[in-house]
């Protein structure tokens, strides 16, 4: 089963983003070990943040001149640190401090890393459907530009309108000819009919 699990795990996908299982861990399990290791990166996150201020490089020095200036002018009963052998302990605790302050910097930088990278991705996420919304937004330009080119414009329905109310109004001027010349010649209409019926 420890060989299935494992031949599940591919090894082109990031270990933070891994979902195989491992022995002896459910889901539970997993989700447990995720939030621990997100709090513990949050802790050495918040530690490597403060080792980069001054205010620590000021401490630092504070405690390394407390500490040499105790073990100096001190009485020699109250001395915890050896002049004469160079304050070891004080060597020591400044190198456990340097060996416990490199990986802390080494993880908060490789979430550092993690972080820009989902950002990274995001953002050319984020750029890709801007460049789709754009190209759309222009293709919709372009059939507007065209769609308004075949319109009618302005200048052009009022040309027609006019040309129509000329028209209607020659129309009217006729009928109204005609019928003047019916009321006054009512003679040539009858003839007109007479004419215009067939004889039996």
């Amino acid at each position: 089963m420890a060989r299935n699990n494992r031949a599940d795990l591919r090894l082109d996908v990031p270990k933070g983003l891994r979902t195989g299982n491992i022995v002896g861990l459910g889901r539970s399990g997993r989700g447990l070990n995720r939030v621990g290791r997100d709090r513990f990166g949050r802790f050495t996150e918040a530690i490597a943040r403060g080792m980069g201020t001054p205010w620590f490089l000021l401490g630092l020095t504070l405690f390394a001149v407390a500490w040499i200036s105790w073990n100096t002018l001190a009485p020699e009963a109250w001395r915890f640190d050896s002049v004469a052998l160079g304050f070891i302990a004080l060597t020591l605790v400044l190198s456990m401090q340097a060996s416990y302050a490199a990986p802390m910097i080494l993880l908060a930088q490789n979430r550092q890393d993690d972080r820009d990278r989902v950002q990274f991705e995001q953002d050319r996420q984020r750029a890709e459907r801007t460049l789709a919304d754009t190209e759309y937004l222009a293709r919709e330009v372009v059939a507007l530009r065209i769609a308004i080119k075949d319109m009618a414009s302005k200048d052009f329905i009022r040309a027609e309108l006019r040309t129509l109310l000329e028209h209607l109004d020659e129309r009217s001027h006729l009928d109204e000819r005609s019928r003047l010349d019916e009321r006054s010649d009512p003679d040539s209409t009858s003839t007109s009919t007479k004419e215009s019926r067939p004889t039996a």
